[in-house]
This record gives C-alpha cells, sequence and structure tokens, in this order.
C-alpha cells in the first residue's frame, strides 16, 4: 500500500482562485456546436431556441465562468457577420479545418450570446486576426457593445437584439504561431498592438483582452510577447495538450490501454506544471506583481478518434484516465492562482476530452464532467497551503491534492494515481472543523467510461471510508481514484 501524509495550513498571503479556472471551450468542430449544443427550433429533440435543453441543463450544474468560442483554429477563418440575419439567407462555408464539412453559419453571435445567457456564463470571443482584417474585428466588437447611434449597433438592433451585450474577453487571434497565421512572435506582437486597438470599449464595461501566447514550451513567444506588448493585454495565452508519450501527432487509445500508456499521460498531465512554473518565471521579469494573467484556454487529452468516426472530428471517449487528467491539472492551476487567471478544457461536448457526448436524443456525461462537478466549491474560494510527503508511482506523485476554504466551507481534494495500488492517506486539519463528509469516483478499471449502454457506470457516491481522531483524517484512496472531502466546524 501506498502512503501519503497531508498537512493542510492557512497561508501567509491569501490567494483567491478564479472562478475561471474552470472554463470551457466550443468551437465549430465536429459535433460540438451542431448536435451537440444546437439543434435548431424546428427539433424534435427538446431544446430552448435551438439550443437543447438537456446538454444546456447538464452543464449549468457544473456553474460554468466563462466560455470560449468560436475557436480554435475556426476562429482565425470565421467571419462574423456570415453568421447573422436570418438563417435562410446566411452564407454557407466550407470547414477547412475540421472534417471538410459544410458550416451553415446557423449558430453565431446571437446564438452564443443566447447559449452563454442560458448557461449563465461569461463570454469569452476570439477574433480573427489570420484571415481578418482590423476593420472586422473592430466592427465586430461594436456590433456586440455598442450603445450608440452607429451602423454596427444599429444592424444588431434590426437582428432583434436592442441592448448591447456584455463581453467580458475577447482573444485577439488564435494560435498565430501555427493555423492563425505562422506568424513569427516579433510580427504577431505587431500586428496584436495593431488590432487591440480597435477592440475598443464602447460603454463602460472593459473588455478583458488576451494575447495569443505560446505553444507548450516556446518561451521565446512568451517573452517576446511580454517585452514588445504586455502593456497592450491583460492576459497572454498558453496551449499545451496532454499527449502520449508527450508527442505529436496524438497515438494510442482512448479505451483501449496498458499500464505503461495510463502512467504516460498521467506524466504528460503532470508536466503542466514544470510548464506552467517556467512560463511565468518568464513573465515575472517583466510583470513582477502579474497583473497579465497566464490564460491556460486549451488544455486536455487528445488521443486518436474513435474507430469509424471523421478524423476531422476529433470525438474521442472518457475514462478514469481522463478524469484522474483534469484532477491534475486543477491541482496544478490552483498551485499557480496568483498567476492564473483561466483555463478553458477543449472541449465542451463531442471533442477531445468532453463533458457530455451525444448521439441523436441521448446524452452521456463523461467521468470529466464528474470532475467538474466535484471541484465546484473551490471556484473563487481561498487557496489553502499543503505540505505532501507521498509515496512515488512510475516517478509520479502517487497521490496529488488540493485545499480550499470559503465560508467556513473547507474542501480537500485528492487523487491516487496509481492504478493498482491502495493509497493511505493521512490529513493534518487543525482548526478547519470535526464534520466530514465526502464523495468518491472511482470504478474497477481505469478505461472504464461511461456509455451510451451503460450511461451511469462512472458517478460520484458518497464515501464514508476515513476515521477523524486528534485533528487527523485517515483514509484509503482505492487506486485511480478521485475523492473530494468537505470539513466544516
Amino acid at each position: 500500500m501506498l502512503n501519503s501524509n497531508i498537512k493542510i495550513t492557512q497561508p501567509e498571503t491569501s490567494c483567491i482562485i478564479n472562478p475561471n479556472l474552470y472554463g470551457q471551450f466550443a468551437e465549430h468542430l465536429g459535433h460540438c456546436i451542431y448536435e451537440g449544443l444546437w439543434v435548431g427550433e424546428d427539433s424534435s429533440i427538446p431544446n430552448r431556441n435551438g439550443l437543447r435543453t438537456d446538454v444546456v441543463e447538464a452543464l449549468k450544474t457544473l456553474k460554468i465562468p466563462v466560455l470560449r468560442w468560436p475557436g480554435g483554429c475556426f476562429a482565425d477563418e470565421y467571419h462574423w457577420k456570415d453568421g447573422i440575419g436570418p438563417k435562410e439567407i446566411r452564407k454557407r462555408i466550407y470547414n477547412s479545418h475540421w472534417g471538410g464539412v459544410v458550416e451553415t453559419n446557423h449558430f453565431g453571435t446571437h446564438e452564443f450570446f443566447e447559449l452563454c445567457s442560458q448557461l449563465e456564463t461569461k463570454p469569452y470571443i476570439c477574433g480573427n486576426v489570420g484571415s481578418g482584417t482590423v476593420q472586422e474585428m473592430q466592427e465586430w466588437v461594436e456590433y456586440i457593445t455598442s450603445p450608440a447611434e452607429s451602423p454596427m449597433a444599429n444592424w444588431r438592433r434590426e437582428n432583434g437584439q436592442e441592448e448591447p451585450w456584455k463581453l467580458d474577453y475577447f482573444g485577439v487571434g488564435n494560435e498565430s504561431w501555427g493555423c492563425g497565421g505562422h506568424m513569427r512572435p516579433e510580427y504577431y506582437a505587431d500586428e496584436f498592438r495593431r488590432y487591440n486597438t480597435y477592440v475598443r470599449t464602447y460603454g463602460t464595461h472593459k473588455i478583458f483582452r488576451i494575447a495569443c501566447g505560446a505553444n507548450t514550451t516556446d518561451y521565446n513567444w512568451t517573452r517576446i510577447l511580454m517585452d514588445r506588448a504586455r502593456d497592450h493585454m491583460d492576459g497572454l495565452s498558453l496551449h499545451n495538450y496532454t499527449l502520449l508519450n508527450n508527442q505529436w501527432p496524438p497515438s494510442g487509445s482512448a479505451i483501449e490501454f496498458g499500464k505503461a500508456e495510463y502512467y504516460s499521460i498521467l506524466k504528460a498531465a503532470a508536466a503542466m506544471d514544470p510548464l506552467i512554473t517556467e512560463h511565468s518565471k518568464v513573465m515575472d521579469e517583466f510583470d513582477p506583481d502579474a497583473k497579465v494573467g497566464l490564460i491556460v484556454d486549451e488544455w486536455g487529452t487528445w488521443y486518436p478518434v474513435e474507430p469509424g468516426t471523421n478524423p476531422g472530428f476529433l470525438y474521442q471517449q472518457n475514462t478514469m484516465r481522463d478524469a484522474l487528467v483534469a484532477a491534475i491539472h486543477f491541482n496544478i492551476f490552483h498551485k499557480h492562482a496568483k498567476r492564473v487567471q483561466m483555463t478553458n478544457i477543449a472541449q465542451m461536448v463531442n471533442v477531445l476530452q468532453a463533458m457530455i457526448l451525444t448521439k441523436g436524443p441521448d446524452m452521456v456525461l463523461t467521468p470529466t464532467y464528474w470532475v467538474f462537478e466535484m471541484y465546484k466549491p473551490h471556484q473563487g474560494a481561498e487557496l489553502l497551503e499543503l505540505q505532501i510527503e507521498t509515496d512515488l508511482v512510475e516517478e509520479l506523485a502517487a497521490v496529488t491534492a488540493t485545499a480550499s476554504i470559503k465560508d467556513g466551507l473547507t474542501t480537500v481534494s485528492l487523487a491516487n494515481l496509481s492504478i493498482d495500488e491502495d493509497a493511505k492517506v493521512s490529513i493534518k486539519v487543525s482548526g478547519f472543523g470535526t464534520k466530514v463528509s465526502g464523495r468518491i469516483l472511482a470504478s474497477s478499471e481505469a478505461n472504464d467510461h461511461n456509455s451510451f449502454e451503460q450511461p451511469e457506470k462512472i458517478k460520484p457516491v458518497a464515501f464514508s471510508d476515513y476515521k477523524f481522531e486528534n485533528e487527523t483524517l485517515e483514509l484509503v484512496l482505492p487506486p485511480s481514484s478521485i475523492v473530494c472531502l468537505s470539513v466544516t466546524k
């Protein structure tokens, strides 16, 4: 049996876990938007204003703080004017990035803000720098946010939205080092400064502007952007996917894997910690007070697609291994909460490490969905300090953990990363309370998953297998499991 000892204390300096660390991402890719979120007003699938009710209600349970749209690579070929006005006259385009299918543009700006309204979440729009113009970006922001008498604001009113929307976050381009234009950092820094100038504040609500940041370990990109454009940005993005053997292109399988592949993926997930540390060091040189947030707006597992599905749709299953990947990431994001101000998992529905899978009228909640649901109490809570001594398994810390407190509720989240050994955990919680309750997410095999035939194979259940004596919690975590404990006085 593996052993871990944890001591929880109040930190010397308070740090709040930004709720935006639990953000989501929805791209015009595969069946994320169409069939996943949007079915249209005339669909036989129950919907509200074209958005399928079951999916929206399930996502709303997660208290999603922010939603990024329309991409991704799609953002830099998206021209927003194609997606407004009567649907029957909207321009149909070819989705060259994802699957070579026709994009109807039936889901556009108005539909996105309707989705955000139904989810009660903040909008994060990613603008087109790669193939769009400064004028196009300026007019989109004006269309969305201007309360004035102006061509774009009047056009919005003609299309049925009298009052301007509140736009919280705007990304100036996506992956400009790759699918967004294959730019050099020096060139993009200048383009960002130019485009960003025209992301204007039309009302009283200031937009949080996010510059395109690095791909994984490209620290030079971060250095040049911070050197040349830090005074013009509120956030700088970072993209990093969890890949087998930490190598591109994706390999392996989402559900067919052995012990070696299991640990390879968890090690790749744990590598997010040194990655953020190194990018933060570069940012600290130019911004020691952390005024510019690090925005990890694409993260998650990426495997080859499920057999028989369109390779461009990026549809994959989701197992307990993916749930552990999510827990590892959240524990790391909390650790870096001073610098990391937002993250967005890729993606929300039917794509990569999704919360939800759909097939016609049916819906499945994935193990990753349940990690988001179990970790909800950490949103907006004060981060607590952890001292952890733990055995290693395959060069990984056997147990990863995080803890926070809000309104008298202390939440301790733990994950046993071992595929075949229990982990005995001792947690010192002096002064945080004596009343304990818990929930566990686990299954008999690490590659277990929820399917349309067995949609509830994996879901949280009550956990009471612990002892609490002398302000110390003693518990045993089964292999490949996640436990969240609530402690109150």
